[in-house]
């Protein structure tokens, strides 16, 4: 009987077309995993681009690089089933994982454009081409099969056996890993001056910047007291409101702008006190959790992924959040260290390194039993 191959030995290939931001931080956690990861990636542009060539892309590269590999994981901007089709005749002898960041079903889109399920289906067919897949929240996966449901309704005589059933059986939900080292380390800031709010989202629409610093606005015209920290990813188009923020607020903002070093945005999450989500879309919520983990208070829309993700006390429901955001200025207060850690400890990855091992390990099953049913 051949002897068990031991983990450290086992090669996974990496595809990532958009390596940016999450799925950046997602796949330089991987290193606390016990395999050996190589990563072709693609710089965080274009994402319909990506998703279109980023397939037969990565396929010609596979043949030019002539290595195998034990396992190969995605992301959603993977055509994985496009390249199965066109990679080396061995990918489809070896588990094919693919991890959803997001899924185009749910995805906003700005009120001019109407959604191309082109872009949905492929996820689709990415899913079902697929022998493993892992969702980074409840919420992901079931808005992602929930989209698969609908749409198939609307498919006329083009009906499928039950896609739902098939990629919920192959399905789990894993929270992305996070490396809270840096925020752990950063000293936390003395408790003077008026309470910190913070930003650390994205500078786009779906995150509902209008909102926060509309409620910000308000609460500065009547004279309560607060700072204000902005920080997130700024891109070249962004909302108008951040101008507006810079210009009416200019007096209360201790820092505007994204900052690329990990310490020095752990220092500006130490010295705020609360951290405020109003996003009309968050599939995890990465930069919330990081927040928490250095002790702010959240307050978070009562939907989303959130529910699943924090206590009830600390989610607003529609029409609450002004009220939510005043009461918690005015008591200024950081969550302990005791709290700031078990709100969090779920989402380290010293917590999630054996979840992702077994996953990654159990695909094997997946793939051999497809093989059978096959022949």
């Amino acid at each position: 009987m051949t002897p068990p191959v031991k983990n450290e030995q086992l090669e996974v290939l990496v595809l990532e077309p958009y390596y940016g931001g999450s799925h950046k931080s997602f796949l330089k956690g991987l290193k606390n995993l016990p395999f050996t990861f190589d990563f072709m990636t693609l710089p965080a542009r274009k994402w319909k681009w990506r998703m279109r060539l980023a397939a037969p892309y990565f396929a010609q590269r596979l043949h030019e690089l002539k290595k195998m590999y034990d396992f190969i994981l995605c992301s959603t901007f993977v055509d994985v089933a496009a390249f199965r089709g066109l990679a080396p005749s061995w990918v489809n002898e070896v588990p094919v994982l693919t991890y959803f960041h997001e899924n185009q079903f749910a995805y906003p889109t700005q009120v001019h454009y109407e959604r191309d399920f082109h872009y949905a289906l492929t996820n689709m067919t990415t899913a079902l081409a697929s022998d493993c897949i892992a969702f980074n929240s409840q919420y992901n996966l079931d808005s992602f099969l929930s989209g698969i449901e609908k749409l198939h309704k609307k498919s006329h005589d083009l009906k499928l056996d039950d896609p739902v059933n098939e990629i919920r059986g192959k399905s789990k939900v894993i929270y992305p890993g996070i490396d809270f080292s840096d925020i752990d380390d950063a000293k936390k800031a003395g408790d003077t001056g008026p309470p910190v709010i913070l930003w650390n989202h994205r500078w786009e629409h779906d995150k509902n910047p209008e909102l926060f610093f509309k409620t910000l606005f308000d609460l500065d015209r009547a004279g309560i007291a607060f700072s204000l920290v902005i920080l997130g990813e700024k891109f070249q188009q962004h909302p108008l409101v951040f101008e507006e923020a810079r210009e009416n607020l200019s007096q209360r903002i201790l820092h505007c702008g994204y900052i690329k070093s990990r310490r020095e945005y752990a220092k500006w999450l130490k010295r705020s006190t609360i951290v405020v989500s109003t996003s009309n879309h968050e599939f995890f919520g990465m930069s919330v959790i990081e927040a928490v983990r250095a002790g702010c208070r959240p307050i978070l829309p009562a939907r989303l992924s959130y529910p699943e993700l924090f206590p009830r006390e600390y989610l607003y429901n529609e029409n609450e959040f002004a009220a939510r955001l005043k009461d918690a200025v005015l008591e200024g207060k950081r969550l302990t260290d005791e709290q700031a850690q078990s709100m969090t400890d779920m989402f380290s990855w010293d917590t999630l390194r054996p979840v992702y091992e077994k996953w990654i390990l159990n695909s094997r099953k997946f793939r051999q039993t497809i093989s059978r049913q096959t022949e």
